[in-house]
């Protein structure tokens, strides 16, 4: 099995887990309640990627009920889950690598810790691909572990019973991609994340406007 076939598989068998673990933290909220500030046409239409069971979903329709929101995601169990916790969006089986294939566009893309599962070059597409999608002042939200990118490895989960590849990436290589794709950096927030286990990480989180 490939690694992309196999962080599938995972993903769909961690669903449920994640959604314990996830549903309810608020530590991002501050920055989601900006992401929506910066949006403010009534009844924008917002691409959500790899949404899991959404979390994020959730909290973005309850503080923006207008919103018409598309959320996607590559596992379909997170989906399923994502669909029982926001009945009110649209969701579709897509991975964050092909948004290139969509062809409608946006007033905001929300890009909630995917970019710790995608490589340098991937994360440049995934950039460059969302800058076509979003409309003329369109906002783009993305969030990842600070890092040192040759420090990427396989990672185990908490139940020790998973293994995901996790890449790190650093702010001025993400700052750079948006720039150059047209983007101009409205925030850039660093928040302190303690896992479970007690392991400490930076985790970044960038909202950027069209220009």
């Amino acid at each position: 099995m490939d690694r992309h076939a196999s962080t599938i598989q995972t993903w769909d068998q961690l669903a449920a887990a994640y959604q314990e673990k996830f549903m309810d933290l608020d530590l991002y909220n501050d920055t989601y309640d900006r992401f929506c500030d910066l949006i403010p046409t009534l009844n924008a239409s917002i691409l959500e990627i790899a949404c899991g069971p959404g979390n994020i979903t959730r909290y973005l329709l309850s503080k923006r009920p207008d919103f018409r929101l598309e959320a996607t995601d590559l596992a379909p169990r997170m989906l399923q889950l994502a669909k029982e916790n926001n009945p009110t969006a649209t969701f579709r089986l897509l991975d964050a690598r092909d948004l290139h294939t969509l062809t409608q566009t946006y007033d905001g893309i929300m890009c909630g810790f995917c970019l710790p599962y995608l490589s340098r070059k991937d994360c440049a597409k995934l950039i460059k691909d969302a800058s076509p999608l979003l409309t003329t002042d369109g906002t783009l939200y993305l969030s990842t572990i600070e890092g040192d990118y040759q420090n990427s490895g396989y990672e185990t989960s908490s139940d020790g019973q998973h293994r995901m590849y996790v890449y790190y990436h650093s702010a001025q290589d993400l700052q750079s991609s948006l720039e150059e794709n047209g983007f101009a950096v409205v925030e850039l927030v660093r928040k302190s994340y303690t896992s479970a286990a007690g392991a400490s990480s930076t985790h970044l989180v960038f909202i950027a406007k069209k220009k």
